[in-house]
């Protein structure tokens, strides 16, 4: 007997190893949704959300380099998929979305839910294709994975709600043909770059999640080069561990000493980065940099030699050509930089930091009510997890005291919305992460803001009893607006948030639930967190006026934000502006 459209679809799926699918039942997806059910190792993880299901997928691919699969069924269940999709195409990881459509005969019609899949996936989806004859398969299945892993994006088959069940006429195995090819610079580039960096004095790497396979490989190119190594958020992982040459990130969350070396350097060598910032390059440079994508080269700041080529085989080659460099002042100077600002920020993650003569004086001016410093709270958790966990955070603030408190030791892995931004990543990402591997530890670092968006999916991680960490920095506001309003010389509005005790709501849904309000007992409470076995929301009321400033402040931001604590001060006596 031929499989069906469903059947056909699944059992290609299980045959690229896809474990899961994320998504919400329904109408149109039935004929598939019990092709999974009847599968051997694939499961179906019912989400409350398909945004939730799409970032979940998306989390999945990025830490294992594969394919992520989730579904939306016809109309506003293929839309609710559109933000975490957006994610994945930013992030450049391989996702097939499954989504539902009205039956062919009523396609056009405007029938009930019908939504255009193929003007709505767009722009987000590398490849978009809608399933009318069952003769289709397995060849328009083979394209879209195809094109999903070659172009590193989202391809969406929309299958309508009579065509699932239909059985396929060529019905035979798919055959993917998958294949990576490494590729390398030519010679003259090769040289071209080399000259330029054996004629510079000074030369600062800025490195990116692209050369993370390459680590030793960049290692020996700083060493070679005398050069501090800059590392963008993405590549801590990888990068930040064990690591002589490296100085930290630049860039609004970054540190002095990276926007100092790479203000200091006569020539920038990118690898691996697409690092989006301009106002962070520093002018006047000699650049070089190294990408996989020749559209990338010179978009964020002009580059002297654009080298097309993965990092390893191109780094080796520049290897092979360049001096040996025997004055380190420019590393050293960088290092030390540095390290004295790491001492800082240790000082500010200290129990007693609000203790004593400038602490009490700060602590009248801007915590009045002694909540927790979310300082303490992302360094207590780096101190408690495990040298192998899995880390997420979301959009904002949280991700601030992630960047700054913890390392990305061991194994560990991050995952976060650091190309869409979006808010509410960081728990469903956590859930898909958790699936790949139950015996991993996951933790979440969550904005109160972004987890009570995506509230309802608590129930999916009890549902299917993750042992996810969900760490709530609960400030009652959206810390980064709130940051932007007053640098801006405005005073806070729109951003305080009316929150329930998450530890409790967390409690409701049948997950350990642990809320904190004092300082003295926060170390207690997240060892007790990471002790507990299964899910644990770790609700933290941290201080909403701790601000995290710039590698190089400006008077106007200084300024904006004197005025706007006044306006804020004479707002709170009970004036209009």
């Amino acid at each position: 007997m031929a499989r069906t459209v469903a059947q056909v679809l699944v059992d290609g799926l299980e045959q690229l190893n896809v474990r899961h699918v994320f998504g919400v039942v329904g109408d149109a997806l039935n004929p598939l949704t019990d092709a999974i059910r009847r599968a051997d190792d694939m499961e179906w993880i019912g989400c409350r959300h398909e945004e939730a299901a799409a970032f979940a997928a998306s989390a999945q691919s990025q830490l294992s380099g594969a394919l992520g699969v989730c579904m939306g069924t016809v109309g506003p269940g293929s839309v609710h998929l559109l933000n975490g999709l957006y994610d994945a195409a930013k992030s450049h990881t391989p996702v097939l979305a499954i989504a539902g459509q009205v039956p062919l005969a009523e396609v056009g019609s405007d029938y009930f839910q019908e939504v255009d899949n193929d003007l709505l996936f767009r722009d987000v989806a590398v490849f978009r294709a809608t399933v009318t004859s069952p003769d289709q398969l397995p060849a328009l299945l083979e394209i879209a994975v195809r094109n999903a892993i070659a172009k590193r994006g989202v391809a969406v088959l929309s299958v309508p709600g009579d065509v699932g069940d239909k059985e396929v006429t060529d019905d035979r195995r798919p055959q993917f043909s998958l294949a990576r090819h490494g590729t390398r610079p030519d010679e003259p580039a090769l040289d071209e770059a080399a000259a330029l960096l054996d004629d510079a004095e000074k030369i600062t790497l800025l490195v990116g999640q692209g050369a993370r396979s390459a680590r030793e490989d960049v290692l020996l190119l700083a060493d070679r080069l005398a050069a501090p190594m800059v590392i963008t958020l993405k590549a801590k992982e990888g990068f930040e561990d064990e690591n002589p040459f490296q100085v930290g990130q630049t860039g609004l969350i970054g540190n002095p000493a990276a926007a100092g070396a790479m203000d200091d350097a006569d020539a920038l060598l990118l690898l691996g980065t697409d690092f989006p910032y301009r106002d962070w390059y520093p002018e006047g440079k000699k650049v070089v940099q190294v990408d996989t994508a020749a559209e990338h080269i010179g978009r964020r700041v002009p580059a002297h030699v654009g080298l097309v080529g993965d990092v390893g085989p191109t780094v080796r080659a520049l290897l092979d050509r360049l001096t040996a460099r025997g004055d380190r002042d420019h590393l050293d100077k960088a290092r030390r930089r540095f390290q004295d600002w790491q001492e800082r920020q240790r000082r500010l993650a200290a129990p007693d930091h609000d203790r004593g003569l400038l602490g009490s004086v700060r602590s009248k001016l801007d915590n009045r009510d002694h909540l927790i410093r979310p300082e303490a709270l992302a360094a207590a958790v780096d101190e408690a997890a495990a040298d192998d966990a899995v880390f997420t955070s979301d959009t904002g603030m949280a991700t601030v005291w992630l960047s700054r408190f913890v390392e990305m030791r061991g194994s560990r892995r991050l995952l976060g919305s650091y190309n869409l931004g979006s808010m509410a990543n960081a728990m469903p990402q956590a859930l898909g992460a958790q699936l790949l591997d139950t015996g991993r530890q996951v933790v979440a670092f969550c904005g109160d803001g972004g987890l009570s968006m995506l509230l309802g999916d608590l129930i999916t991680i009890r549902t299917y009893n993750l042992p996810v960490k969900l760490i709530v920095f609960d400030n009652q506001r959206l810390g980064m607006v709130k940051l932007e309003q007053e640098q801006a010389g405005l005073p806070e509005f729109g951003t305080e948030l009316t929150n329930p005790d998450f530890a409790a709501v967390a409690s409701a849904m049948g997950i350990n639930g642990i809320r904190v309000t004092k300082p003295g007992d926060l170390k207690d409470a997240v060892r007790r967190a990471f002790a507990t076995e299964g899910p644990v929301l770790l609700d933290v009321l941290t201080n909403p006026d701790e601000i995290s400033l710039p590698p190089k402040p400006t008077v106007s931001q200084g300024w904006g934000f004197a005025i706007a604590k006044v306006k804020e001060l004479l707002r709170s006596q009970g004036e209009d502006d």
